[in-house]
């Protein structure tokens, strides 16, 4: 197969890297300066990015769009993509839910065929290997996949069903983002009674990931009723010291829905997430 062009739409730090890992096995890798930044030029110019006057322009010559821009503008672009009557492969790679994935489908389907992405992972510089989950049909995946090969970027189809690779994304970004604010909320009530580094010291004796022990999901189910109160007595402390408690609050009104699993020694994951369903 001849190299495909390659379109980027509003190349930031993460999209101007991953551009750059794709034109190893592209002809060309375009964008369009017209009413980006100063540093959006400076960045693509430093991944060697092809400068070109018009969007218009750019979708003309793209045999593959990728679309990596801040989630709030992800439809208003592919909006703008169908305008031009695109025809070819459109990678959705916004951190946007499902829903949205396939809205934009819908948008571009008379003309483009799309393939819903998610990046788990850093921006592909300095040593970092991130992951792009695709999918959708498989002939476009395929060619999204191609596009990567032998690149730090892991292309990692999920089958064809638009919305897979958003959901992926969000999944984990729910787990992990939300992870490093309950870091900032526990070291900060933490530093306000001068125990913060006694708090850094007990959590380095545990180094796992929770989220990669799903089957403690039912003890924390048969534990809500006595863990419930007692994030509310955290969040109370949060708003004492001047930090903002509704996470705690919010977590503690999750673990209420399982009050009636109380000390259920026999409950299994799929029961606890069952009941977690269930308002």
């Amino acid at each position: 197969m001849d190299q495909p062009t390659v379109g980027i739409l509003h190349p930031g730090i993460m999209g101007a890297a991953v551009a750059a890992c794709a034109a190893t096995n592209a002809a060309k890798v375009l964008w369009c300066e017209t009413g980006r930044s100063t540093a959006s030029v400076e960045r693509a110019a430093r991944f060697g990015l092809t400068s070109v006057a018009t969007l218009a322009e750019l979708l003309d010559r793209s045999d593959i769009v990728i679309s990596l821009c801040p989630p709030a503008a992800a439809e208003d672009l592919a909006r703008d993509v169908a305008g031009h009557r695109f025809a070819g492969v459109y990678v959705e790679a916004n951190a946007i839910n499902p829903e949205r994935a396939k809205r934009i489908a819908a948008l571009l389907e008379h003309g483009a065929t799309v393939v819903d992405g998610g990046v788990v992972g850093s921006p592909p510089v300095g040593g970092k290997t991130p992951t792009l989950y695709l999918s959708g049909p498989t002939d476009a995946t395929d060619r999204v996949e191609a596009l990567f090969a032998g690149t730090v970027v892991r292309a990692a189809p999920l089958g064809t069903d638009i919305g897979k690779a958003s959901a992926l994304k969000l999944s984990y970004a729910s787990f992990q983002k939300t992870s490093r604010v309950l870091v900032a909320l526990a070291i900060g009530m933490a530093r306000e009674h001068g125990v913060d580094q006694e708090l850094i010291e007990v959590a380095s004796r545990r180094t796992d990931s929770y989220l990669s022990e799903p089957q403690y999901v039912a003890k924390t189910a048969a534990r809500a009723w006595r863990w419930g109160p007692e994030l509310e007595e955290a969040a109370d402390a949060l708003a004492a010291a001047g930090l903002p408690p509704e996470m705690l609050r919010a977590a503690a009104s999750t673990l209420a829905r399982w009050n009636d699993a109380k000390d259920d020694g026999e409950l299994t994951l799929s029961d606890a997430l069952d009941r977690l369903a269930q308002p």
